[in-house]
């Protein structure tokens, strides 16, 4: 097939297939080649960097590592901090930070970019630090760890105060010289770094330690905590602001002094806890009162409580020697009682000499009609009535015959009557266990043990009922009755 002519030329670049010219010795590189050059030189031109800008897009991946932009009102770079480094930050990235950022710039192949891998990253001045600072305080008071509901008030006289602070500084001998002097009390001081790296973790496991103690345990529970330290500069300050102190603080069941810097220093640590004291000294004098003001006020207590038990006694005997003085004298009360009883005692004595005159005279009326004479005369008179008195036996008689015939129908009626006379027909008398007669069918099914009485002798049979079915108590057990005799039972008489 014949070529159609064409002006391209194969030999020339830029053909449709690639191929060596003559004098050409340059290869053709691959991306990966081209790549891995391109992040030597720009590695070895910017070795080390320092970089000022807004970040952007922070995210902490679960491995670890850090991923962020860094970016001005011109350009983006992106930004990496491997996990190791990421750890020994002192603030928490976020959005919106001003930071400046040192490592090495580098490329990253897989998306022909090149970005910034990070060894440190710092607040831009301590205005983006104050920014922060405000950013965490305006998030955390949303959470409601800075309300006034939350704020408990402290005991008025600690057995036990806890210290966080370190153990180094003057600060815990401030506040060990304020407290003997105020009010000698156990103290308890857990010893961290109040500045610089870990002192924030170390700090927050201080204030969680105290609250998790025991009571009665081996070391004793604090009554109240106090988190102090010295003055400084914010950044000296800075790990009392760090969010996982201030949640330490508010999550603490003991109350907390704050006592972080001097009275003009203030910290996210003091809007946590339940007191703010503007130095450590002064959260001495928070946690103690005056040992020698209280020994005065219970010295006035006493005092004011025995004049209020002397009081009512001395108005009492006031009250009394007005009234005393207001009664009249014992014998003028007494003069008219006196005379009455005189009187009466006259008037007595003359009543008792009267009646014994009069007794006197009707004994001697009485004594002369029981004269001998007149007795037997009288003797003899009764004697004459009763032998002209004539009795008739049958008036006696009737009566007597009428009531024996009475009793021996009441008699006859209760022979017929008696509860064994039956059992001479054949008849038995079903009884429970103690002897008392049953009379229902519904009775005798509660009983486990029945006794059947007959003519000449008791049996004993059980029926298989339990003996809790019975809902009522057991009457006592009566005495066995005794078998029926042909001689009725005494009678009272009748005629009484």
């Amino acid at each position: 097939m014949a070529r159609a002519p064409s002006n391209y030329d194969d030999s020339e670049s830029g053909g449709l297939v690639a191929r060596e010219r003559q004098g050409d010795n340059a290869e053709p590189l691959s991306i990966t080649e081209i790549s891995q050059a391109l992040k030597r030189s720009v590695e070895d031109r910017f070795g080390h960097v320092r970089l000022r800008g807004e970040l952007s897009g922070v995210k902490r991946a679960a491995s670890g590592h850090l991923y962020c932009a860094l970016k001005d009102d011109k350009a983006v770079l992106d930004g990496v901090m491997w996990r190791g480094n990421t750890n020994r930050m002192a603030f928490v990235p976020e959005d919106g930070l001003e930071v400046i950022a040192t490592g090495k710039l580098t490329t990253y192949p897989g998306r022909s970019k090149y970005q910034i891998v990070m060894d440190s990253l710092e607040l831009a001045g301590e205005g983006a630090l104050l920014a922060l600072l405000e950013k965490t305080r305006a998030r955390l008071e949303a959470e409601g760890l800075f309300s006034r509901e939350r704020k408990r008030a402290l005991p008025y006289l600690p057995r036990t105060i806890g210290v966080v602070t370190s153990p180094t500084g003057s600060v815990i001998r401030d506040i060990l010289h304020r407290l003997a002097d105020r009010f000698p009390s156990h103290v308890v001081v857990w010893p961290v770094l109040v500045q610089g790296q870990g002192a924030a973790e170390q700090v927050s496991a201080a204030i969680r330690g105290f609250s998790e103690l025991p009571q009665g345990g081996a070391v004793a529970r604090p009554d109240v905590v106090i988190v102090a330290r010295g003055g400084g500069s914010i950044e000296d300050l800075w790990s009392f602001n760090e969010e996982t102190v201030v949640r330490a603080i508010a999550e603490c069941t003991i109350p907390v002094i704050s006592a972080v810097g001097h009275e003009t220093d203030t910290t996210l640590a003091d809007y946590a806890a339940d007191r703010r004291a503007p130095t450590p000294t002064a959260a001495a004098e928070m946690a103690v009162p005056v040992r020698v003001d209280l020994d005065a006020t219970l010295a006035d207590f006493a005092a004011r409580q025995r004049r209020a038990v002397y009081r009512p006694v001395e108005l009492g005997r006031e009250r009394l020697e007005a009234r005393v003085r207001r009664l009249p004298k014992p014998e003028q009360v007494l003069q008219a009682q006196s005379q009455r009883l005189d009187e009466a005692s006259e008037r007595l004595r003359r009543g008792l000499m009267d009646r014994a005159g009069q007794g006197r005279e009707r004994l001697a009326g009485v004594a002369s009609r029981l004269s001998p004479n007149a007795l037997k005369r009288a003797h003899s008179d009764a004697k004459r009535r009763l032998d002209n008195a004539r009795l008739v036996r049958g008036l006696v008689e009737r009566p007597l015959a009428n009531k024996r015939d009475a009793l021996a129908s009441l008699s006859r009626l209760a022979e017929q009557l008696h509860p064994e006379r039956p059992l001479e027909r054949g008849y038995a008398i079903v009884r429970d266990a103690s002897g008392k007669a049953l009379t229902s069918k519904a009775q005798a099914e509660r009983e486990a043990a029945l006794k059947l009485q007959f003519k000449d002798d008791m049996l004993e049979v059980t029926t298989g009922a339990s003996p809790l079915a019975s809902s009522s108590p057991k009457p006592k057990r009566a005495p066995k009755p005794k078998p029926a005799t042909g001689t009725p039972p005494q009678q009272n008489d009748l005629f009484d």
